[in-house]
């Protein structure tokens, strides 16, 4: 996603069989290989970061060895926040043959409220519907409004003449990304805000009333577990910008209330240690000084650090 802006040779999909099919995931497995599919938000698929610097990146670079066989991490990170949007690609991924899954999250992918927000997950309604009613979900519906409905028109061959031209123009792009390199621009960029508003609403919740289980979209997090059956899944609290300017006493940066992140931490790993799910929390593993432009983006040393967290992480647990 993400390259519509000149020089990138690369076009945004909602059409989940082209993307998979153009990744390396889709490519043969080698007897050796380790597979490991690293799925979540824009920090895990690399926004202002190159490929070789983002987390998958980086940890295939490192030849990690796992169960005797070569690692291979493939990044199947999507810009937008959403566990649903995660659950929705993760389903794709599992097809691939992945001997791990990598699951870093962060607060904002998961209120219950949002979780049909990300246009991949309303264009794809079929596949989403599905998930929804095999897990039997209850954060979000499969009679969303937001769902895009396609009529009859929208099914032939003349209503689908956008997305056969973006089939085709997929194609073109290939050959140039493979001649430059080149598939995503990376502008200059406004740093992310040190000094805060002093507002502590986080979507519509106070402090007063605080966060429960219920507020957050725990039930999808079950449900990538679920599809998972026997993969094991590592899920990773994504490190977060900390800021130390005005109002930073109430907000830890400009998405996230102190009293919100707190307890969005406290109810994850009670949720990780009551299901048995391995967590690493690393969201104060990074330095405020290498986030970029979002309260999760981060620079190349920054993704470095976390990578070597992970990198440690998956060593230990050979």
């Amino acid at each position: 996603p993400s390259g519509e802006t000149s020089p990138a040779s690369n076009l945004s999909l909602d059409n989940l069989e082209a993307m998979f099919a153009s990744t390396r995931l889709a490519e043969p497995k080698a007897e050796d290989e380790f597979r490991v599919v690293v799925i979540g938000d824009s920090s895990v698929w690399g926004t202002q970061l190159r490929n070789g610097e983002t987390l998958a990146g980086l940890l295939d670079a490192a030849a990690i060895t796992l169960d005797g066989r070569s690692a291979r991490f493939y990044n199947m990170g999507y810009p937008t926040m959403s566990l649903a949007k995660d659950l929705l690609l993760l389903d794709r991924a599992l097809a691939y043959d992945a001997d791990l899954v990598l699951w870093p999250l962060t607060l904002e992918s998961m209120p219950v409220a949002a979780q049909l927000d990300s246009p991949i997950v309303q264009r794809n309604p079929n596949a989403m519907r599905a998930l929804i009613e095999s897990n039997g979900l209850t954060s979000v519906s499969a009679e969303d409004a937001r769902f895009a409905g396609l009529t009859f028109f929208d099914r032939t061959i003349v209503g689908s003449r956008r997305a056969l031209a973006d089939l085709v123009r997929l194609q073109v792009f290939g050959v140039a990304w493979t001649g430059t390199g080149i598939d995503q621009v990376y502008p200059d960029y406004t740093p992310r805000a040190n000094d805060l508003e002093a507002d502590e609403d986080w979507h519509g919740h106070t402090p007063e009333a605080g966060l429960s289980a219920d507020d957050l979209a725990f039930d999808v997090l079950a449900a990538g577990f679920r599809r998972a059956g026997g993969v094991p899944v590592l899920l990773i609290n994504e490190p977060i910008f900390r800021a130390d300017g005005t109002h930073s006493d109430l907000r830890y940066n400009a998405w996230y209330p102190r009293w919100a992140y707190d307890q969005y931490r406290a109810l994850l790993a009670e949720q990780a240690a009551a299901h048995d799910r391995p967590l690493l929390d690393l969201w104060d593993a990074v330095p405020p000084a290498e986030f970029s432009d979002s309260p999760v983006h981060l620079t190349p040393a920054g993704s470095a650090l976390m990578a070597e967290q992970v990198g440690a992480w998956l060593g230990e647990s050979r």
